[in-house]
This record gives structure tokens, sequence and C-alpha cells, in this order.
């Protein structure tokens, strides 16, 4: 006799939906308390409010009024903000991901494998949206309708003579910083592959690349250092100069010197980068060639210019490249040496003047289109350089 028990759940499959909705649940839930956190940041007083909260709910009206009278010290409730943030930011994420994914699975298997993949792209496409794409369209907006218009605005960029001292400097920047970067770099990894303290030689090379720009430039501001002739020299390269017998310099101050001085900051800086890069790259030309090439009696200048260079030549774009676009940006080295003064002045650095100081929007943004198209080709090469070597083809 039929019992009908087929339309029955059982414990199991009750058991087993709940935990699948459990998931769902629990996104939902995190979505509200990422919510709830950000007001709960936003307020530095938040902590002491929410302290006072528990303390009259649980009845400690004492405790809660001296709080309140005393308040609450800075530093636990900086410490108390970091915690939530840290705690609601990755767990509620995490929450986030795992719920909205159980949630498609209970949608079927057809509308799992369309969505799954835009479930874990989508967050980032959207952040890459509102951040990047978002503000980089406002800003050419801009550039063509703020103060004067388009005319003005670029008309500005081409004509004003500081802006003419502006534009010459970060060509020098682009050719010499990068070419140095590229050529001194590839000559430490040349020389330092037959060293036997190879590992140690290179530590030292790279451990200026460990350094924010910032921090390299106050280092080499004390390098520049000037003091009257009458007084102890503290900056190195004025007591190697005062100490040969010449009188000090304001090598900081002297037009004509100055850009070439921090251009030397910058290739300071990449020439490690540029040195592992292209170290890596050497290693992997096959020994036979270059043994093969010196039985054939081929000096070592012909090896390195007829062999490891062509051989490691993607390489060498790459690294160029990369560099390049840091140089063409490059603004913490000006700003806190000179702050572009003294024809030091740089694309970067006139725009976050125009942007904060003299508040000429239009002007700002124009200058931030010249250096994104400028960044353009070297993206373009890149690529290529990347199709060449069949990736991403």
């Amino acid at each position: 006799m039929a019992t009908g028990t087929g339309s029955i759940a059982r414990p199991t499959d009750v058991r087993g939906l709940a935990l699948r909705l459990a998931a769902p649940i629990g996104a939902v839930l995190a979505v509200l308390a990422i919510l709830w956190s950000v007001g709960f940041l936003a307020d530095i007083n938040s902590p002491e409010n929410a302290l006072i909260s528990v303390f009259n709910t649980l009845g400690m009206s004492d405790q809660a009024a001296a709080l309140e009278q005393e308040g609450l010290d800075p530093v636990l409730s900086k410490a108390i903000l970091g915690v939530v943030g840290l705690a609601v930011g990755i767990g509620g994420i995490w929450f986030i991901y795992i719920g909205a994914h159980a949630f498609l699975e209970l949608l079927g298997p057809r509308w799992h494998g369309r969505l799954v993949a835009w479930l874990f792209v989508g967050p980032a496409l959207l952040l890459v949206g509102v951040f990047l794409v978002f503000p980089a369209v406002t800003t050419i907006v801009t550039s063509f309708t703020e103060g004067e218009g388009f005319l003005e605005n670029y008309g500005f960029v081409f004509t004003d003579p500081d802006m003419l001292i502006a534009l010459r400097n970060n060509a020098l920047w682009l050719v010499l910083a990068t070419g140095g970067s590229v050529l001194i770099g590839l000559v430490i990894a040349t020389l330092v592959d037959r060293v036997k303290a190879e590992s140690l030689a290179k530590t030292f090379i790279f451990l200026p690349l460990a350094i924010s720009m910032a921090g390299a430039a106050v280092i080499w501001r004390f390098v520049y250092a000037w003091q009257p002739p009458q007084e102890a020299q503290i900056g190195l390269l004025n007591a190697v100069w005062a100490g040969l017998g010449n009188d000090p310099v304001a090598w900081l101050q002297t037009p004509g010197v100055n850009t070439y001085l921090l251009i030397l900051i910058m290739i300071w800086l990449q020439t490690g980068f540029a040195m592992v890069i292209l170290s890596a790259a050497i290693k992997g030309i096959p020994s036979e060639i270059i043994e093969a090439a010196r039985c054939d009696g081929a000096r070592e200048s012909q090896i390195f210019f007829r062999i490891i260079v062509p051989s490691i030549w993607p390489s060498i774009i790459v690294v160029a490249t990369t560099i390049a676009v840091s140089v063409l940006k490059v603004f913490d080295i000006v700003y806190v040496t000179t702050g572009g003064r003294f024809e030091t002045e740089v694309v970067a650095n006139r725009m976050f003047n125009e942007m904060f100081l003299f508040r000429d929007l239009g002007h700002a943004s124009a200058l931030a289109v010249i250096l994104f198209l400028a960044v353009i080709p070297i993206m373009i090469i890149n690529i290529r350089n990347m199709r060449q070597q069949g990736i991403g083809a």
C-alpha cells in the first residue's frame, strides 16, 4: 500500500537546504554589517558612544557616566576603529563571496555557470570603473569645459614659459633616467653574473628600491646640502667639492645642474629593478651559445652586443617601459627637494600646484590628460613586445 512518503522531505534534505540557505543569509548580514561599519568608521567618537550604549544596556550607568565625562583614550579609540575595520572589511567580504556563491548554486548549474565568473570579477570591475574609469572620463571632460575652455587650457600647456620648462625637464627625465637606469642595470647584471658573492652584490644594488621616492629625496637632500663657505659642509657632495679646494655650490638652487642631480636620484632608485630583471634574463641565455662564440674567437664586447643584448632585448623593452611610466609621473623627488623651484618643475609637480595652490581645475586636468597621452605610446610598445613573445596573443 502506498504510504506517500516520497512527497515528505527527509531530515537530511531539510538540513542540506538549511545549510545552503545559511550562506546567502550570512552574505546579506555581512552586507548590512559593512554598511553599518561605514558610518561607524566615519566618526572618531563611535567607539566611545558604542561603549556608553553597552554600559547603559548592561545597567552599568556609573561607568557610562564616567566614560561620557572623561572620554575615551584617543589611542584606544583608533585601535577599536582599526579592529572593526579589519574584522568587518575582511570577514564581511569573505562572507559575501561565500554566500553569493552558495546562492548561485541554488539557481542551478545553468545559471551558476553563467554568473559565477561575474561574481568574482564583477566587484573588481566595479572598483576599476568607479575609481579609475570614471575619474579619467571626468578629467577629460573637465579639461575641455573648465575655465575658458579647451583652447585656453591646452594652449597654456604649450605656451606658458614655466610649462615649457616643465615639458623640457620631463623630456630630460624620460631620456636620461630611463636610459641611465637600464644601461647601468644591464652593465651591473652582466658583471655581477661572474662574481662569487652574487647575491650579496645584488642586495646592495637592489636595496635603494625598497626606499620610497620621498625617502630617497630626503636622503639626497643631505647629500646635496649647502652651507656658506665659512661653515662646515654637512652635504657629502659639497664636502668633497670643498675638500678639493673649491667653493661650495648650492647644487639644488643652481639651474642647469639641479635637474640632472635630481635625475640621478631616480637612476639610483631604479637601477636595482633593472639589474634584477635583466640578470634573470641573462641567466636564461643558453651557456652553449656563449661558449661557442668564445671558441670562435669572439671578444667579450662582441658577445655582449651581438649575443647577450639581442637575446634579452624583449626584457630590456619591458624594463625600459616600466621605468619610463614611473619617470613620466615623477613628483615626490621634485616636490621634496626643490618644490619645483629653480627651473626643476616637471609636469606632475605643476599639475599639483595648479590643482591645490592655484585652484585651476582646467589647467590641472589638461596636464593630467597630457600625461595620460604620453603613457599610451609606451603601453603600445609594451603590448606589441608581449605579443611578439607570444604573451596574450
